[in-house]
């Protein structure tokens, strides 16, 4: 896959500087390189265990869209190669940040290449993946088939939702590697048709009027706040945010930028070491959970 910048891509941050690293990225300094991708996002690392476990068993690499987000993006694609997306549902929704993307996107010579996308949910996914595909369908991409692996919850943004108790973690980590490597095996077959999805029993109104209001009103880091006493400013949230939305320096206190870039992902909430994160009043007493975190308890 040939990739083409448009424009200059976002300074590349510490925090992004890790992630090439640990991921293997292909950037050339020219801003033209050639090598097989999984776009994905990954908010509390749920969906970056997927992509990477599917890039082992394919040999595709990795781009993570917060690298190139706010970026035109031109893909040219090699003859046999298949072009995948891997992104959590947010609100029954794809996040804005992946719509974002393709909305900016290109894709040269689409047509006859296998394209897929695998999204990861606490629940189901709602008509998250028809919201997907239409966005695909304005840049000229088809979808040929659609996966949802069940995860650990990690929203708790809203008053009757918290992470899940270590038990149903374990079964649902257990459950999704079955399933994962059940889709991979489709996904190397370049099989077409298959729409593998837990979509809920009421999809129209979690994606229509509660991903609607979910958009509006909860996507926002205006409720994020630290209590002092128990922050030790080590700046660990700051580095977990996918976006950047977080100011920190060493020996203070996080602030939120305020400046709409927020996903309300909870990154930051969940990779607090001293639980000195809330948003608002809807997060006391709840747990914490990030895929990465909880593999090692």
């Amino acid at each position: 896959m040939t990739i083409l910048f448009k424009t200059t891509p976002k300074t590349i941050t510490k925090h992004n500087k890790k992630k090439k690293l640990r991921l293997s990225f292909c950037f050339a300094p020219a801003l033209h390189y050639l090598c097989d991708m999984i776009i994905y996002f990954s908010g509390t690392g749920n969906t970056r265990w997927a992509a990477t476990t599917l890039s082992e068993k394919t040999g595709e690499k990795l781009i993570d869209i917060t690298d190139i987000a706010g970026t035109d993006v031109s893909y040219k694609l090699e003859e046999g190669e298949r072009l995948g997306f891997c992104f959590p549902v947010h609100g029954w929704r794809p996040p804005l940040i992946v719509r974002n993307f393709i909305r900016r996107l290109s894709i040269i010579n689409a047509e006859g290449h296998y394209c897929y996308v695998l999204c990861t949910t606490g629940d189901n996914v709602g008509e998250a993946v028809d919201i997907f595909e239409r966005d695909l369908k304005r840049i000229s991409i088809h979808l040929d088939s659609a996966f949802s692996l069940i995860m650990p919850e990690s929203y708790v943004g809203l008053p009757f939702m918290d992470v899940d108790t270590r038990d149903k973690e374990k079964q649902k980590k257990e459950k999704a590697t079955e399933d994962l490597e059940r889709f991979t095996d489709m996904i190397m077959k370049r099989q077409t048709g298959v729409k593998d999805l837990v979509i809920g029993r009421w999809p129209k109104i979690n994606s229509r009027l509660i991903g609607s209001f979910f958009v509006k009103h909860l996507i926002t880091d205006k409720p994020f706040h630290v209590t002092e006493d128990l922050c030790i400013r080590c700046g660990k949230c700051a580095e977990a945010c996918p976006v950047n939305d977080i100011i920190w320096s060493k020996g203070s206190m996080p602030k939120w930028k305020h400046n709409g870039s927020c996903l309300s992902c909870f990154a930051c909430y969940h990779h607090c070491p001293k639980h000195a994160i809330e948003y608002g009043g809807r997060t006391k007493n709840k747990g914490q959970y990030f895929f990465e975190k909880n593999e090692r308890r």
